[in-house]
């Protein structure tokens, strides 16, 4: 029997023809992936590359099923505080009161209703079709009266109706417009300054899906190389960078299979390229990545030690992620180390150094384009948690260099609490280090703050919002 074939009514009904759900595969596995994040605080960029392949074999996924999924998955998480204020305005109970898989099929509805180009009534059916497989006839009669409630406005109109007024709330009404909690609103405006302009530009790039970078390793692969490949077009800043136009696929790429080429934002390229282009009083032979976990900075600065003779000490706590870092550093052609090493109670002498890389565990606001649903898991209480690990990391990083050498201090967060505040504490008790301004060590890169560290921003710099501070030991 066909899934739309209908058959004579259950017992106990009111005997109207019973008709089976139709299974969409695309939908249910954008409803898997968002149960996984909500369920197992799992990452959609970790979760969704495994369904995809599973659906390709299984189901016959071709290009277009898997890039509907992934906007499906990406733009419900990027837009979820925005469609639960709409959602809330069009039920009867507060939202916690939804169960988790029916608020998952109605923000899957309320997102290709209000954030795609899929008629109305075929948003409507494909997602209540959705809940009657997944949740049961019952529930899916809720999620319809839902959808229509909601398709009786367009984004803009919802927004109007459900977000405050900026000038009666600034920060709550962007947290709205903008699908932000509204304490990473006020951080991330207290990070970058300014007016009205500048903060809605920063939080729109946020809801933007950003290009892949690639990263040409030096002596294993060119960036003339890279832009052979379809759809490839130049980084922006780092010379080693290449961008891929929507739709390019890293995995197709040969140097990206043989390891000699990597995906790596540019903003993470140009903190690494920094730190191996600050001047340095003396020998240059020793370089440490002391938080190298994936990898991708150690086998960019490896790549580049090795041209200069010099060697690479990559350290990383966590067993599994220093063995991320080994797969990326297999091949260097220069000499190099990994080791699982906690970079609070190292194993190696002090100064024993002449560069070090501190790129620290932070609360990711800095990517919060490839990871959309950090901002809905972080809390302002995150902060506390990381900042004796950043401040000791930062003191390991100080006492590792040698007389003379250079400290980079690095963040995946423009938060001030987890940037300036922790230089900032540092350098009061350790005073035999100075301030670098590193800027310059980025040349023809606009826009990056008063100096002497510098940020990066994904509206200003189309780079996930990196944060460097550099540090020289005088004594």
């Amino acid at each position: 029997m066909s899934d739309t074939a209908r058959r004579p009514g259950r017992p106990g009904t009111t005997g109207k023809p019973y008709r089976r759900p139709k299974k969409d595969p695309v939908r249910i596995l954008a409803f898997d992936a968002l149960r996984a994040v909500d369920e197992r605080d799992a990452y959609a960029n970790l979760v969704l590359p495994p369904l995809l392949r599973k659906a390709r074999e299984k189901d016959g996924f071709d290009g277009r099923d898997a890039a509907l999924a992934t906007e499906l998955v990406y733009g419900t998480l990027r837009r979820q505080g925005t469609y639960d204020a709409i959602i809330a305005a069009c039920i009867d109970r507060p939202l916690r009161e939804v169960d988790p898989p029916v608020l998952d099929v109605l923000s899957l509805g309320a997102h290709q209703l209000l954030g795609t180009r899929i008629p109305p009534h075929a948003a409507v059916s494909a997602t209540v079709e959705l809940a009657r497989v997944v949740l049961g006839d019952g529930r899916a009669k809720f999620v319809n009266a839902v959808l229509r409630k909601i398709t009786q406005h367009d984004l803009d109109g919802w927004v109007e109706q459900v977000a405050p007024p900026y000038d009666d709330d600034p920060e709550d009404h962007l947290a709205v417009v903008h699908s932000h909690p509204r304490w990473v609103v006020s951080a991330l405006w207290d990070s970058l300054g300014g007016g009205r302009a500048g903060i809605e530009e920063l939080l729109a790039a946020d809801n933007e899906r950003p290009e892949v970078t690639l990263v040409a390793r030096p002596g294993r692969a060119t960036a003339e190389e890279l832009l052979r490949e379809e759809a490839a077009v130049p980084g922006r800043w780092s010379p080693y960078a290449v961008r891929l136009a929507e739709g390019g696929e890293p995995g197709a790429v040969d140097a990206v299979r043989e390891g000699r080429a990597g995906v790596q934002d540019e903003g993470s390229q140009l903190v690494a390229l920094a730190l191996a282009n600050a001047p340095l009083d003396g020998p240059d032979r020793t370089w440490l990545d002391g938080c190298a976990g994936p990898g991708g900075k150690a086998a960019l600065l490896a790549a580049v030690a090795a041209e200069r003779g010099a060697t690479l000490l990559a350290a990383e706590r966590q067993p599994h992620r220093a063995g991320l870092v080994a797969r990326a550093l297999h091949g260097n052609p220069g000499p190099y180390q990994v080791i699982t090493a906690d970079g609070t109670r190292p194993p190696w002498r002090p100064g024993s150094f002449d560069r070090v890389l501190m790129d620290v565990p932070c609360t990711g606001l800095g990517a919060l384009r490839r990871r959309p649903e950090a901002r809905w898991r972080r809390r302002p209480e995150d902060l506390d948690g990381f900042a004796p690990l950043q401040r000791g990391l930062l003191r390991t990083a100080l006492e590792s260099v040698r007389v003379g050498g250079v400290v980079g201090y690095a963040t995946c967060s423009p938060h001030l609490a987890e940037t300036r505040a922790v230089v900032s504490d540092l350098l009061k008790q350790f005073p035999n280090a100075d301030l670098i301004d590193a800027r310059p060590l980025l040349p023809g890169v606009p826009d990056l703050g008063e100096g002497p560290d510098l940020q990066l921003w994904p509206h200003l710099h189309g780079t996930d919002a990196m944060y460097l501070a550099l540090l020289r030991r005088t004594a």
